[in-house]
């Protein structure tokens, strides 16, 4: 399945892309899997968007699709139908923090 990605402007900048990108996934669509393909066809991304070690997302990181935030949902948990065919994008999106 080809799923849309869309990033945040620092990391489309560290990636050297304009706008979204599509990844391959040939597993079950799941944040994890998105993620794994998205750091395998842009390594330099590895680390940035979740923890090396342990899997995790990192701080000031969120995820959303389909007008959901879907940041707390587990990694493996399957990512809405509308994602796996492409028709929506899978957002990481940079939070905000301060006040």
């Amino acid at each position: 399945m080809s799923v849309r990605v869309k990033l945040p402007t620092h990391l489309r900048r560290l990636a050297g892309v304009d706008g979204e990108v599509r990844v391959d996934v040939d597993e079950e669509v799941t944040t994890a899997t998105v993620l794994t393909a998205l750091e395998t066809r842009y390594p330099v991304l590895r680390g940035t968007i979740r923890d090396t070690a342990t899997g995790r997302r990192r701080a000031f990181v969120r995820y959303f699709a389909c007008e959901e935030d879907l940041s707390h949902d587990p990694p493996g948990k399957p990512l809405p139908a509308r994602v796996a065919d492409g028709s929506e994008p899978f957002l990481v999106v940079g939070s905000m923090a301060g006040g």
